[in-house]
């Protein structure tokens, strides 16, 4: 059975869905592939506890990851790259290409970029964290303006990792992915 309830955020407000009590979606409010609000359930706070109080804890910067369990509903190859998406740093990026080759798949950025297009369980599998070859902003399911308030975000929580590109964007570093 689905439930689902909602919590404010600093980047809106966002919709947690669980199946049987474990979170299949974190949905942000005009989110691309968002799927119908009646297709959530029932609302239902109470199984929402210990995700709600991990997301508050990412939010204040006292988190860099989560301990969620997660059912992660897509074909085979999307799921693949959504589990690669939870080995990205906090506060680091990668580009699709990168991915993509750490998949075994080096010609198929394409298609990871529309897997993490589709990831259902935003800023918990951080596909925030992704971005162009040249460490450009591309695609976001919540909106490029939230990617770069995530990724801005994680940067000034970890000060010590700041890096800046001479055009003032997003810096990119590349990281090795087990």
């Amino acid at each position: 059975m689905k439930t689902h309830t909602t919590i404010d955020s600093p980047v809106g407000v966002l919709t947690l869905v669980a199946t049987g009590g474990v979170l299949c979606g974190l949905y942000m409010t005009d989110q691309r592939h968002r799927p119908a609000q009646e297709s959530f359930g029932v609302e239902d706070p109470s199984c929402f506890d210990e995700a709600t109080a991990q997301l508050g804890e990412y939010f204040a910067g006292r988190r860099t990851s989560f301990d969620l369990p997660l059912e992660l509903i897509g074909t085979p190859f999307q799921r693949t790259v959504w589990r690669a998406l939870l080995d990205i740093p906090y506060g680091e990026t990668v580009s699709y290409g990168e991915l993509a080759a750490v998949l075994g798949r080096p010609s198929a950025a394409r298609a990871v970029g529309l897997a993490n297009g589709k990831n259902p369980v935003g800023v918990i599998v951080p596909c925030h964290r992704v971005v162009g070859s040249t460490g450009d902003l591309t695609g976001y399911g919540g909106g490029l303006a939230r990617k770069r308030q995530l990724l801005d975000f994680e940067r000034g929580a970890r000060a010590d990792h700041l890096l800046f590109r001479p055009d003032g964007g997003p810096a990119h570093r590349q990281v090795r992915l087990s």
